[in-house]
């Protein structure tokens, strides 16, 4: 068992990914109700031999933490339209088509607070860049770190985003009454 595996191990926490590694992929993770979700997220994929970056707040990204962030694979997201930069869903599937191998994390609320509206960008970019996009659960009732679920973006981004969320009903946050499918 990996360094990784025995941490989640000792705290109790068990992990299940059952799909395959595929070189480009999209791991949308949800709940997403605390800081915590990320480092049970990396240290998850690390124990199953695996490498993802993620998506963070660009405030996140000053020095030292940024640099550390970045090497971990961070890509800073800037939530405030500027006109040197394009947006977030381009930048991603120029990374993706550009790329041989590219995995990233994304939680499509976007926020650990509760919302009702998630992102839909992911679905967006998995579209473009022709990628799966894996389904990742944290659940902190069962304690359970699970990637069982292979989805493919159709184009009908409402249809998409209602069947992701009815995957994801059932499953408790940290903070439960921050999770909402609805």
């Amino acid at each position: 068992m990996s360094f990784s595996g025995r941490i989640l191990k000792l705290f109790g926490w068990t992990v299940n990914v059952t799909v395959p590694d595929y070189p480009k992929c999209l791991i949308c993770v949800a709940p997403h109700t605390s800081n915590w979700d990320f480092i049970l997220g990396k240290l998850a994929y690390k124990s199953i031999g695996r490498q993802a970056g993620f998506l963070m707040k660009s405030s996140w990204f000053f020095p030292p933490l940024g640099w550390i962030f970045k090497a971990m694979g961070g890509i800073p997201v800037v939530r405030r339209k500027t006109n040197n930069t394009p947006p977030l869903t381009e930048y991603l599937v120029n990374l993706f088509n550009t790329r041989d191998h590219l995995s990233i994390a994304i939680t499509p609320e976007g926020t650990r607070s509760l919302t009702h509206n998630w992102h839909t960008g992911f679905l967006h970019i998995a579209r473009q860049a022709s990628i799966p996009i894996l389904l990742g659960i944290i659940d902190y009732r069962k304690k359970n770190i699970d990637i069982s679920q292979v989805f493919y973006s159709t184009g009908d981004t409402e249809q998409d985003l209602k069947q992701i969320k009815k995957y994801y009903k059932g499953s408790v946050g940290r903070f439960p009454d921050k999770f909402s499918t609805d």
